[in-house]
């Protein structure tokens, strides 16, 4: 299999690539929690003290519609703030999601993706300079181009998460 990132031909070139590795942590997302329990989506680790994959998903899913938003240049629509949201609870931890299926996460996750393409066929490589804020706590900037790259960094930090639940459950749940 060859692995390249490479622009669609509706996107110009460096936003294609960046969205191309978005895309790609996208699909690896949805092979590393194929096949998962509805018990697996919510396990919480060992010691129930950890965000389960459930919300590590919700979690991805609400950075990266942000972050569509921004592209956009729009604020993040109130419903949409419901569905995905928030970013924190009262406690500053990922709020809990608990019951909802991996296929409905997993379909809400490909809507934020189409979202995600519909908003980068409206860019350009030099809309990529433009900057926005971020961030929850303290009001950061970055460039679109960061952002795009975020996206897909951040993607692949909680992937790593979820591939050691999954580690985690098979040794605590599977083997009693």
């Amino acid at each position: 299999m060859l692995y390249d990132l490479q622009g669609e031909a509706d996107l110009s070139p460096i936003v294609g690539i960046l969205y191309s590795a978005v895309v790609e942590n996208s699909q690896r997302l949805h092979v590393i929690t194929k096949g998962m329990s509805q018990e697996e989506v919510d396990y919480k680790g060992p010691n129930n003290n950890f965000n389960s994959t459930a919300q590590l998903i919700q979690h991805i899913m609400y950075v990266d519609i942000n972050w569509v938003y921004r592209m956009k240049d729009q604020p993040l629509d109130h419903s949409l703030k419901v569905q995905y949201g928030p970013m924190i609870d009262a406690n500053n931890r990922l709020p809990m999601v608990k019951g909802k299926s991996l296929n409905d996460l997993i379909s809400n996750y490909e809507g934020v993706m189409k979202m995600l393409k519909d908003a980068c066929t409206q860019l350009t490589d030099a809309d990529l300079n433009n900057v926005v804020t971020f961030g929850h706590e303290n009001e950061k900037q970055a460039t679109l181009r960061w952002g795009l790259w975020h996206m897909a960094d951040h993607s692949r930090y909680h992937q790593a998460q979820i591939n050691l639940l999954r580690k985690w459950y098979k040794e605590n749940c599977l083997s009693n």
